[in-house]
């Protein structure tokens, strides 16, 4: 059962800040996800006493399976919830006041992200992509906390991407401690301000944001852009610390040498 009925509020500065982990799978990758030793490897490296660690499951044909493999996941040790977004997904969406036919091809790639947003009640969430994890063990986000705890504008915080470090440079226009601060928004990875994205902020467009893929029509984080444009809200991206974003193949030896990558 997830209790919506108190949405988070903006903790205070020097209060105890509750955050929840939280990444998902679906029919690829499932059987990698939900493996205890691959999750314990990827929340560790966060260095968060997490307050829940969730994982959403969307499209997967044997759901009986995946649930068996959640359940035990949870009875290892290494997972606390687990969710399927078809299960929420019509309550989500009331929540945030969407219309699914709005997001065209884009539902796909989105529901996930608002089921997660909708189920926690934390002060922050953290959300990797299935194909997603940190790079190495790095304490980030207790000071990217703090920055966004002291700032209004700042709403979201993110490892950078792929080792990519110049290339986050030159999108920033400021800097805060160990981060860049610019606009911008991916569903790669984010530690994300819930009392301002668990909001109706979802329903704005924005030139700047045209630029995400067309395949996926009006997907969440090109929501969440153009949101963020729109209010002069910005994100935090970590100048040292990088996440890895690589795909997970669908078979073979490459597929198996994946599902090993965060335990290295």
């Amino acid at each position: 059962m997830i209790d919506t009925r108190t949405p988070p509020r903006a903790a205070s500065r020097g209060s105890a800040v509750t955050v929840d982990f939280e990444t998902k799978c679906y029919e690829n990758d499932w059987e990698i996800v939900l493996k205890p030793a691959y999750l314990r490897a990827v929340v560790d490296r966060c260095v968060y006493p997490f307050s829940k660690r969730r994982v959403i499951i969307n499209n997967v044909s044997d759901r009986a399976a995946v649930e068996a493999a959640a359940r035990a996941t949870i009875e290892a040790g290494a997972l606390d919830e687990y969710l399927f977004a078809e299960d929420h997904a019509d309550a989500a969406l009331s929540f945030f006041d969407i219309d699914k036919a709005s997001f065209g091809r884009g539902y796909v790639y989105s529901i996930c992200e608002l089921v997660g947003l909708y189920a926690s009640n934390a002060d922050y969430l953290l959300h990797f992509a299935s194909d997603s994890y940190p790079k190495r063990r790095h304490n980030w986000i207790e000071p990217a906390i703090d920055l966004m705890q002291s700032r209004d504008d700042l709403v979201t915080a993110n490892l950078c991407w792929n080792d990519r470090y110049k290339e986050a440079k030159a999108e920033s226009f400021d800097t805060a401690g160990d981060f860049l601060i610019g606009f911008g928004f991916s569903d790669q990875c984010y530690l994300a301000k819930l009392s301002v994205f668990r909001a109706t902020i979802y329903g704005e467009r924005n030139p700047a944001s045209e630029r995400y893929p067309d395949y996926a029509d009006e997907l969440f984080e090109k929501r969440v852009d153009a949101y963020m444009r729109n209010h002069g809200a910005k994100r935090l991206t970590h100048r040292s610390q990088s996440y890895v974003h690589r795909n997970i193949p669908k078979g073979g030896l490459k597929r198996v040498w994946r599902g090993m990558r965060p335990l290295a």
